[in-house]
Order: structure tokens, then sequence, then C-alpha cells
């Protein structure tokens, strides 16, 4: 292809498509011709015919590499290189050394109760069944869901005695993670939502990516039982007049913290002072168990008039995941035009989509009146109340670590306060293996990183990195949830031998 040196950038002569068409050269880097630039006819030995481009550069600063054809457009969203979720990233790592070891992996990354072995209820199989039965289980719900349900559930919400909501105020979601990145996709460019940290990587993540920035966090301390620095979100509220919203997420994860009332009483406060509004993720909300069970108040019972979003599901409560069923309840909106017009544009995005899957919405009502609910909900927090004091029992024989015995959710997060020595490791005795797990752990790799994935090498154990939660803090989460009550033990007194290997 002969071109004219001094033709607009990417316009070939000869064509009459003007779309720029300039590729790297297929057979290595791109060359310098005389002038400096980036060349295709040089490397062709033409250099009567150069066509000269800069090195483009694609978000994280990385030169694009050879064969690759320059667009017109950068179409990469400003925010795509803030889009992290190691809980799902080293699912891929672990089923590499599945393959390579041949044995079954301890999945303790991702919060999945029916994965890990829970059996669900008879009587709600039946419920659900028996709905698959009835023709309007396969047609479109209203956008904001079905009305029957969204009436049962504002009922439950004003039964709390706090504020009070309407059936008009709740949209069903396809999850709550189609509800988080409806809610911040929606925001304004300049307004930021400040959460916790650690951070989970669903709301962090779409937070960063909607503003093209890192996260703004307030800080959950782990020797405070993982409450919140009050003092520091204040400060950070006060000097910087971007952020519009407070992210509470209660019970938390991956910390399992339950916060107090008086805790979200003066988070609230906050958003009040400083005219924010609060987003509560609270798909956890009935799973609390412990002793901060007698503390412990949702935030419709304590938000008075400040406007704010509740996000709720069934993934975690029934459970049933894979329904991808999940609302958001607002409150206060009529009193404030600006949020009202917000929580609207969340109604017209839906609508873009239609609705949200029918059949979960409607046995969602019958589930939860169901005369064996109540039972049902309150073995399975016995459950994991039983497994918080196994681990703790466990814990107690491991030095350098900071470890808060989970409130509520289903989470564990264990902080390194022992700094690990640059070359501790934990030993890999299969080899292939070993190499695997070597190569994805380049120079300067964080502590808790090279300790989770040598966790995995070695004993087949998946947990997650701490560090990958937005936080500066080491260490690694993981779940309650094993039902075998020997694997479970095995687990967790694997996971203490290493830390003391690693930590020593």
């Amino acid at each position: 292809m002969i071109s004219d040196p001094e033709a607009p950038l990417g316009r070939p002569r000869g064509r009459s498509d003007p779309r720029p068409t300039i590729w790297y050269p297929a057979a290595g880097p791109p060359t310098r011709n005389n002038r400096g630039l980036s060349c295709v006819c040089c490397r062709a030995g033409r250099r009567d015919a150069c066509i000269p481009f800069d090195l483009p550069q694609i978000p994280g600063g990385q030169v694009l590499q050879t064969g690759v054809l320059i667009m017109r457009r950068n179409i990469v969203h400003i925010g795509a290189d803030e889009l992290h979720y190691e809980i799902r990233n080293i699912v891929e790592v672990a089923r590499e050394v599945a393959l390579l070891s041949g044995q079954t992996i301890a999945w303790e990354n991702i919060g999945d109760p029916v994965a890990k072995g829970e059996p669900i209820p008879a009587w709600i199989k039946d419920i659900v069944a028996q709905a698959s039965q009835e023709n309007s289980a396969y047609q479109y719900s209203p956008t904001r869901g079905l009305l029957e349900t969204r009436e049962f559930l504002a009922a439950r919400t004003n039964a709390l005695g706090g504020t009070e909501i309407t059936p008009d105020d709740i949209i069903f979601f396809n999850g709550l993670g189609d509800a988080v990145n409806k809610v911040y996709s929606l925001l304004r460019r300049e307004a930021r939502i400040i959460g916790p940290s650690p951070a989970y990587p669903t709301h962090s993540s779409a937070e960063a990516a909607h503003a093209g920035s890192a996260h703004i966090t307030y800080k959950l301390d782990p020797h405070n039982g993982w409450l919140p620095d009050l003092d520091e979100l204040r400060n950070k509220v006060k000097y910087n007049e971007n952020i519009a919203g407070i992210l509470i997420i209660n019970p938390d994860n991956p910390t399992g913290a339950v916060f107090p009332r008086d805790v979200i009483s003066e988070m609230v406060a906050i958003a009040r002072d400083y005219d924010l509004f609060i987003l509560a993720d609270e798909i956890y909300i009935n799973m609390v168990f412990g002793p901060a069970r007698e503390q412990h108040a949702s935030l419709a019972e304590v938000i008075g008039e400040t406007p704010a979003i509740s996000l709720k599901g069934i993934s975690k409560e029934i459970p049933w995941p894979g329904a991808r069923c999940g609302w958001a309840e607002f409150y206060n909106q009529h009193g404030h035009p600006i949020f009202q017009k917000y929580c609207q544009s969340l109604l017209s995005a839906k609508m873009l989509e239609v609705c949200s899957t029918t059949l979960p919405q409607l046995v969602i009502p019958r589930i939860m009146a169901h005369p064996d609910y109540a039972e049902w909900q309150s073995e399975r927090n016995a459950f994991y109340r039983r497994r918080s004091e196994q681990i703790k029992e466990i814990f107690a024989r491991c030095d350098g670590v900071t470890v808060n015995i989970p409130d509520g959710a289903f989470y564990l997060s264990v902080v390194f306060d022992k700094a690990a020595r640059p070359d501790a490791s934990l030993e890999i005795k299969n080899s292939a293996i070993r190499q695997y797990i070597h190569d994805l752990l380049p120079h300067g790799s964080p502590a808790d990183k090279r300790f989770v994935y040598q966790l995995l090498g070695a004993h087949g154990i998946c947990v997650v990195p701490l560090s990958s939660f937005v936080t500066k803090l080491a260490g690694f989460r993981s779940t309650l949830l094993e039902r075998d009550d020997d694997r479970f033990l095995w687990i967790y007194n694997t996971i203490a031998d290493a830390i003391n290997r690693f930590l020593s």
C-alpha cells in the first residue's frame, strides 16, 4: 500500500474509504522511520512510502501490540481499568490447579450456599414447582415488578415501624448485580459514592468505573470489630464536595460485621448534615446471629427523612442465587426532587429492558409468608453461628493475625498483622502446579496474593486475597458455607497451619 507521508493520519492515497486503516507490521514491534514515527512501510523496505503514526495508547498506558487495527475513536469506557473481581478471577486458576492435580477444589471464594451443599427444603421446591405450572409465570411482569409481590414487600418494610413506602417505591432487578450497575451508571459522572474498605468489588468496581477514577472509601477497622471510622467518614464527606452518597453494606461483605443501630444512625446523620443520600446493600439483612443481633437495625428503621435506596434480594436468604432476583426500595424520594428524578431514571432504564424475571417474583410472598419460613431462617442462622464459633477456636492458635468472628452474612476476613518475609512461601509438592503458580506471581506480588495462590496450589483450598477488596490490609476472605463438618474442620485447620508457616 503506497501512501502520501503528508496525508492526514490513516488516509492512504488511492482509497475512496476515508476510514483509518493503519496496521502495525505483522512480524514484530513497530519500527521507526527517519522522522521518528512508527512506520509500516519501512519494515517492508519501502522507505519512500511511509505511513507515519504515533504509537497509540490504551487505558493503563500499554502500547497497542502488533497486528491491531487503529480505530477512528477509542471505544474503551473511561472506567474500564477499574473493573476488578478477583472472587471470580481466581476460579480459572483453581480450575487449572484441579486439572493438574486431579483433586477436588474446596471453593471458599464464592458466596453460593447451594453450591456448597445447603439443601433447599421440599416445601420451597413445591412452591416453585407449583408456580411454574401457572401460565402467568411465563409472561412479562410489570416493569416495577409484580404488584402483589411489591405490596407484600412494602408491608414488611412498613411493619418495622420506621419510614413507610408504597409498592411504587420498589423496583425489581435481575439480581442485585443488575441493580448495583444501574445505580452507579445512572449517576452524574462527577457524583461519587463513598463506600467501606475493605470493599465488595461489585460496588467498588461499578462506582469507580462510573467515575473513571479510583473508588473513594472510608475505613472499616479490624481492631474495632470492623466498625467504620466515623470521624474519617465525616471528614472525607466534608472536604470532598463530589461525594453525593454513602454506601453501607450491612451485614458487611467481605468482613461479616454487623453495624449496630447507633452506628447506622450516625452514618445517616452525616448524610443528612451534608445533603447526601444513603445507598444500603441489605441483601443479608435477615442473616444476623450472635451478640450483634440485639443491637441490629435495618436502614428503614433509622433513616428518618433522609433519601435512601435499600437493595435487597433472595439470593442469600432463601437461598436462590440462580434466580437472579433482587429489588430496590426507595425511601423518602418524594420530599427530594433531585433524588426523585434520579429514582425515576432507574425506572426509565428498567423500562428499556421491559422487566425482570417473573417466576422468582411470583413465589416470594408464598415462600416468605409460609409458616415454616421463620424457623427455616432461624435454623440457617444457627448453623452460621456454629461455624463462626468453630473458626474462633481454630484461629486462636494463629499468631500474627486479627480475626473478627462474623456476626452476620457468611463471610470471614482474616488480617495479617505480621508482615510476611519477602521470600515467605508455602511448599507445593506437585512440580507442574508449583511452576504454574510461580508464573502467576511476578516479583513484588502482594504477600496475601502469594499466600492465597500458594494455598490453592498446595492444598486445593480457594480463598480470596483481602488486598483485592480495595484495602491496604493483607489477608484473605473466605466463607462459612461448607456443610460437611469433617471437611469444614479440615479446610480451616489446614488454613490455620498454613498461616503459621507463611508468617513464621
